[in-house]
């Protein structure tokens, strides 16, 4: 087992990393304070893992909650379910959640345990590749807004996150490349070497090498764990994790939460900032070259959705977070390995990567 930290003062907490960790008892005892406990989690993960998890909290008042799957379901009305389980139930202020799941499951669950009685504690069990290496870490919680992604939300640190690596076993081809996407994003934004490590061992991770994953989620959650203790709250460095996401995120909503996955629109969203950067005098044709072809390899898309014009790109990306007096921000490549901070880009050399990227 590997254990990393997320340095934040008081709100410090270890990420746990190996194989079999849902089975041990003490790591969650360690990190829960009361006696209630309610497990959030879905259909899917439900089936596999809920009730070896709760098996581990016998000496517990366990409460469960099952959600349906989706994005479409990361939303207010999830968090007025959570908020109705856990007042029937009588939780107090020293309750803790879990979350098993997701992205979607942490961010609902995070979210829910932020807002309960003005702040309740929750620990991150991230059952995907996607959420193990990026959504579980950060503190970072949300729900979605039919125009725009996380637009309703809190920083709110977990307890510890317990990144069982043995659980990649069950997840579907699909999910993994979307986790794939974040992996790859580390390697761009601060770590050229291991971007080149990546291109040498992608058939690897596509093949579930162990060692290989173990080794990627390290290295991708030491990566976020150094920028998030850096700048908590997004108010610098931390921006460049959104490398792609101004892109992606307008790709979610356009076409229908769901219908991509969050890492398959945010590979689409790397490609098209390689492009915007390139066009600016960055990026070499090689550089784009490389970075399209590693995603296209993950087995990711690479081109945007033919149905998604430059107009509703621009009307959805107009919502983006990152935005400063109605200015479209985005975080651009300087080189790989080096990821600029959010900046405001000539609209002529957007509408160009809008228009044509991926669109020939």
């Amino acid at each position: 087992m590997k254990k990393l930290h997320v340095e934040l003062g008081d709100r410090s907490y270890p990420i746990y990393i190996g194989p079999n960790l849902i089975g041990q008892p003490d790591l969650f005892r360690r990190h829960i304070s009361s006696s209630q406990i309610l497990v959030v989690t879905d259909e899917t993960v439900g089936l596999l893992y809920l009730q070896h998890v709760v098996e581990q909290l016998a000496e517990y008042q366990v409460s469960t909650i099952v959600l349906p799957v989706g994005e479409v379901y990361k939303n207010l009305a999830t968090v007025g379910q959570l908020f109705d389980q856990l007042i029937e139930a009588r939780f107090s202020r020293n309750a803790t959640i879990i979350a098993l799941g997701g992205g979607v499951i942490g961010d609902t669950a995070g979210f829910a345990a932020a807002c309960y009685q003005r702040g309740i504690a929750f620990l991150q069990v991230p059952t995907t590749l996607l959420s193990q290496v990026d959504s579980s870490v950060g503190g970072k919680t949300g729900v979605n807004h039919p125009q725009g992604k996380n637009m309703i939300g809190a920083f709110y640190q977990p307890r510890c996150v317990i990144a069982d690596t043995s659980v990649l076993d069950t997840l579907a081809d699909r999910e993994l490349s979307a986790g794939l996407a974040e992996v790859i994003k580390y390697g761009l934004i601060r770590d050229a070497d291991f971007f080149c490590w990546l291109e040498q061992n992608i058939q690897l991770l596509k093949g579930r090498d162990a060692d290989a994953l173990a080794y990627a989620i390290e290295i991708s959650c030491l990566t976020k764990a150094n920028i998030v203790s850096e700048d908590e709250t997004e108010a610098g460095i931390r921006a460049i994790l959104n490398l792609g996401h101004t892109f992606g995120h307008a790709i979610e909503a356009g076409m229908g939460y769901g219908s991509y996955l969050h890492g398959e629109a945010v590979a689409i969203g790397m490609c098209q900032a390689a492009d915007l950067s390139r066009r600016l005098g960055f990026l070499s044709d090689g550089d784009v070259d490389r970075i399209i072809s590693l995603l296209s390899s993950a087995g990711l898309p690479v081109a945007p959705p033919e149905s998604l014009l430059a107009s509703k790109f621009l009307e959805l990306m107009a919502i983006d977070k990152k935005n400063i007096d109605g200015n479209i921000r985005f975080i651009l490549l300087e080189t790989i390995g080096q990821a600029k901070l959010p900046c405001s880009v000539d609209l002529n050399l957007l509408d160009e990567t809008l228009n044509e990227y991926g669109r020939i």
